[in-house]
């Protein structure tokens, strides 16, 4: 496995330099300055993408045709659409899905050698082979006296989490998607705002292509946002003192929660606009690109759907965390200070003497092993511990925003009751159907349709249903090999009547159920 490049840097002058007098100083005030800062912070996240085609030359072999930042967006745009709010994308699915990409650009050199690609491309934006598996920039600033100060913005573009069972699953960071989309540090509820205003008039005016860039953007910008609040709800697990639940994180989730409601509404007109112009479009190009539009706004919908899930739980799962961690049981024990306790009095000692104490710490310090059997204090304590309050009622739901489904029923109610009277026959007195499509097609040109397929419905009548049900009247059809005479329809020409059933059995099977 190849080995990443060690921390970038992208500033390599002193640590910092005084304006000589008289010298004019940089752009006034903090705006200007971090202006600057974005812009290399925007900068050093590129960097690690433009360093793969600079060390494709060490690799042993001919490497030169393959595109490697093209390989690295293509890899960061798998990640990040594979990636679920609780686990990652699998790293061998990326490989496989990497595989066309790496193959288009040198479609004759063998598949290993396509692997070989891929995984060296993802593992380089992992950065395996360092220390924390991260990046680091070096760039400047100015601070409020015009002194010129270094600092240190260390960031990941993919990191590989714990997943059940043991596996590893891939995430891709804010500084990933931020190069996906070609922004820095943008505030995710304006940027997604945006995107979907943009969306809509690029769809209202034709223009697919640009239509089905900005939904992407939107998709990523969704991806964030749920980012951003898996990372809250795992610093509340780890310490509920770390994140601030008394304003910043309900203030997060209100807002949160009316972003969804927004984006919900906007992104199904959308979908509704995307769909007329798909159905409507003549030209293949453009209903193709309506198509994949409609899948990627439904997976943004799909999105944002769970999100909202998230927020609701995300109550219920603070409280629960403050319970766990308030009231668990103080450690038995206190840390050694190894400086302290270990280091400082050995080093004086000779090694004669100094060996009994290390080995000593060695021995003991490698870890406990877990017990074969269960101690009876244990089982004792976890029989008397009280269960935990499952149910949590949780923040009140938002009323939903129904919309009046339209009636796009064929027939309409005085046809079906026309119907119903032609079909309402006497028990001995059974009709054809050619005979009932006449009477039907001189009351109304439409109403014949309905008699016929109320007819072919009754062909195969639900006997024991209707036995069931109580109902004392059935319709039925029968094919007798009379061939249809018809100028609209064909086929048999069958016997339609009304059967009576027996209510005395009826009410006496009833009986015989209820004792």
């Amino acid at each position: 496995m190849s080995v990443a490049p060690p921390n970038l840097s992208v500033v390599t002058a002193p640590t910092t330099a005084t304006p000589a007098s008289g010298a004019p100083r940089p752009a006034p005030g903090p705006a200007a300055d971090e202006g600057l800062a974005r812009r290399l912070r925007a900068l050093a996240c590129t960097a690690p993408l433009h360093d793969l085609d600079a060390r494709k030359a060490m690799l042993a072999g001919e490497f030169g045709v393959y595109a490697m930042a093209e390989v690295a967006l293509s890899a960061i745009d798998l990640v990040t659409l594979q990636m679920d709010f609780d686990t990652g994308a699998e790293p061998d699915e990326v490989v496989a899905r990497l595989l066309p990409r790496v193959a288009a650009q040198a479609p004759l050199r063998p598949r290993t050698e396509h692997e070989r690609v891929a995984r060296w491309v993802l593992d380089s934006l992992v950065n395996v082979g360092s220390v924390d598996r991260g990046f680091r920039a070096v760039y400047g600033t100015f601070g409020h006296d015009g002194a010129y100060v270094r600092r240190e913005y260390d960031f990941k573009l993919i990191e590989e989490v714990p997943g059940p069972g043991g596996a590893v699953y891939l995430r891709t960071t804010d500084e990933a998607v931020n190069v996906l989309v070609g922004a820095l540090d943008t505030d995710v509820t304006s940027a997604q705002i945006a995107a979907e205003v943009k969306l809509e008039v690029l769809i209202s005016r034709g223009r697919l292509a640009d239509a089905q860039l900005a939904a992407e953007q939107a998709r990523y910008r969704t991806v964030q946002y749920a980012e951003t609040l898996r990372r809250t709800l795992e610093a509340t697990r780890r310490n509920v003192r770390a994140v601030d639940w008394l304003q910043t994180v309900p203030a997060m989730i209100d807002e949160a929660l009316d972003h969804v409601a927004d984006r919900y509404r906007h992104e199904n007109a959308i979908l509704t606009n995307i769909r007329r112009a798909r159905d409507e479009a003549e030209d293949p190009d453009h209903k193709r690109r309506a198509a994949e539009l409609v899948d990627i706004v439904k997976d943004c919908i799909r999105r944002h759907t769970q999100l909202q899930t998230r927020l609701l739980d995300a109550g219920p799962l603070f409280r629960a965390e403050q319970d766990r961690q308030a009231f668990a049981p103080p450690a038995a024990r206190t840390g050694v200070d190894l400086y302290g306790q270990l280091l400082a009095p050995v080093l004086p000692l000779p090694v004669s003497a100094a060996h009994r104490v290390t080995d000593a710490f060695f021995a003991r310090g490698t870890g406990l092993r877990a017990p074969h059997a269960v101690r009876l204090a244990d089982l004792a304590e976890l029989l008397l511990t009280p269960p935990l309050e499952r149910a949590h009622l949780g923040a009140e739901m938002p009323e939903p925003d129904l919309v009046a489904t339209p009636d796009d029923s064929r027939f309409s109610e005085e046809q079906l009751a026309a119907a119903g009277e032609l079909l309402d026959l006497p028990p001995d007195a059974p009709r054809r159907l050619s005979g009932l499509l006449a009477d039907a097609r001189r009351r109304d040109p439409g109403l014949p349709y309905l008699v016929a397929l109320l007819a072919v419905h009754a062909a195969g009548p639900a006997v024991g249903t209707a036995y069931r049900q109580g109902d004392e009247r059935l319709l039925f059809a029968v094919d007798d090999g009379t061939q249809m005479t018809d100028a609209e329809f064909g086929g048999a020409d069958l016997i339609v009547g009304t059967a009576l059933l027996d209510a005395a059995g009826m009410a006496a099977g009833r009986s015989e159920a209820a004792s």
